[in-house]
């Protein structure tokens, strides 16, 4: 992990002066995720990813917000600062303290097996889902946060996993989607920063 990005995430919540802050770093010091990865496999697999991730997700949509509200004005209002760096810096609190480290194996280039450090996941502890369980555990620390944001951190993770949703989790992704433009911001800021910041793209 990187002290200057800890440092940054933790300057970027406190400026936007909301109630509950400071409970909610202190939590995140205890539960290990500034030291977690981003994923067991996928982008940032390693120390401190989730970290990285966060704030690259904060960095782009920082950025997005910017154009949007250039491309239209009207959206401004929706858009506040603050709100797009909570629910970008704190859409996957839930991960948190699910990872875990174990050895792994994989094949050399010999076609041998040998060992290696990665990640393992447990989801026994809260499983309540993802987005969900963010909102819940940001909630129950104090943290004051608005409809869109909840929505938005909610529902960031869009229709991933919706062929495993009902109708009813159908049906209000489509109203948040409509309705919530902080949403759609933060899920275009979590693809571009896992798919393009973080995938090893060069060109």
């Amino acid at each position: 992990m990187s002290m200057y990005m800890k440092d940054e995430f933790v300057s970027l919540l406190r400026s936007t002066g909301r109630t509950g802050v400071d409970a909610v770093i202190g939590y995140l010091e205890k539960s290990g995720f500034f030291d977690a990865p981003a994923s067991v496999q996928r982008h940032l697999s390693r120390n401190g990813g989730l970290l990285e991730h966060s704030l690259n997700v904060c960095r782009v949509a920082l950025k997005l917000r910017e154009a949007m509200t250039v491309l239209k004005p009207g959206v401004e209002g929706r858009l506040p600062e603050d709100s797009v760096i909570i629910a970008s810096l704190l859409h996957d609190v839930c991960k948190s303290n699910i990872y875990h480290k174990t050895t792994k194996y994989r094949k050399n280039v010999q076609g041998r097996w040998e060992p290696y450090e990665g990640y393992e996941v447990d989801y026994s502890r809260f499983p309540v889902g993802h987005g969900e369980k963010s909102v819940i555990m940001l909630l129950r620390l104090g943290l004051e946060l608005t409809n869109d944001e909840i929505v938005a951190i909610r529902w960031h993770m869009s229709a991933w996993n919706l062929a495993f949703q009902s109708y009813e989790d159908k049906c209000n992704i489509s109203a948040a989607a409509e309705g919530y433009p902080l949403l759609a911001l933060i899920q275009a800021a979590d693809g571009l920063a896992a798919n393009m910041l973080e995938s090893g793209i060069n060109n």
